[in-house]
């Protein structure tokens, strides 16, 4: 054999395997990385934890599936559908096309929308939730997102259920323009239609609730529960900064300050908030305690 068929043999087959054989296969997403500590921690342990980090206790969103499994007993529920309503209605197109946006999202959560409703028991108590997620175009609210919510809060009068929103949102989504405007006012009428039918309704605001939401569903609660560390407010302290051009105290709009200033009644760790859910839908329900 000659010197440049043995190069050739060495380059093309004995590399390669020896590469294969030394090479380790990482799968993707093993680590987390904590945004208060930098710590790295094994996702699995992260997820087993409620997707909260241990030692830092710093809480990483939650998905909607996740969170609904979480909160229903056995992790068993009947998702409620919602009528179709209009895909793109302004035919809007910024960098891409609002339907190739919708189409992404839809492939990366495995959700129609930005809202997920379910209906079960919560410690053998019938209650109807449903969580929205930052995951899908930042939870923004649009038609069917707000079709979401009616539907959820009429599912809620009709089985004569308590209702618990978890929230999370950027706020209104701008590529429906007005008519995602329009949702503030119609989700306000259909929560106010439990309120007058003596129905509880939980809001629970996680990280983030800005924006239109905050002017709507998610400040209509008979109790509000927040996450540790969720920012919740309107607009953004750069943007109120800007606007009074003065320094906002630390911690603004952060679930503990508006717990300390009234706006929220209560600041939770994950793990709490199942069994405080339980009791305060039995409380405001009249019901008694599960045995």
């Amino acid at each position: 054999m000659s010197t440049e068929s043995t190069m050739n043999w060495i380059t093309n087959l004995v590399r390669p395997k020896i590469r294969s054989l030394l090479k380790r296969e990482t799968p993707e997403n093993l680590w987390i990385k904590c945004p208060d500590t930098g710590q790295m921690v094994f996702q699995k342990e992260v997820e087993d934890n409620l997707w909260v980090i241990p030692g830092s206790e710093h809480h990483l969103r939650m998905g909607a599936k996740a969170r609904l499994a979480h909160m229903f007993d056995g992790g068993q529920y009947e998702t409620i559908k919602v009528p179709d309503v209009p895909v793109d209605p302004l035919k809007f197109k910024d960098e891409k096309r609002y339907t190739d946006r919708l189409k992404d999202a839809r492939a990366k959560t495995g959700l129609n929308d930005s809202v997920l409703i379910g209906f079960g028991t919560l410690d053998a108590l019938p209650v109807t939730m449903a969580v929205q997620d930052f995951a899908f175009m930042g939870g923004s609210l649009g038609m069917a997102a707000g079709e979401s919510i009616i539907v959820a809060a009429n599912t809620a009068f009709e089985r004569r259920s308590p209702l618990v929103l978890f929230i999370a949102s950027g706020g209104a989504r701008m590529q429906e323009g007005i008519l995602s405007l329009m949702q503030l006012p119609r989700t306000t009428v259909a929560i106010q239609r439990l309120r007058r039918a003596g129905l509880p309704y939980i809001a629970v605001l996680t990280n983030p609730t800005t924006g239109g939401v905050t002017a709507s569903y998610a400040m209509l609660g008979d109790i509000h529960i927040a996450e540790p560390g969720a920012m919740i407010g309107f607009a953004g302290p750069r943007v109120i900064e800007q606007t009074i051009r003065e320094k906002l105290p630390e911690g603004f709009q952060r679930a503990e300050y508006l717990r300390d200033h009234g706006m929220v009644d209560m600041v939770l760790h994950r793990k709490e908030i199942r069994p405080t859910v339980s009791r305060l839908c039995r409380l405001l329900s009249k019901r008694e305690a599960a045995a």
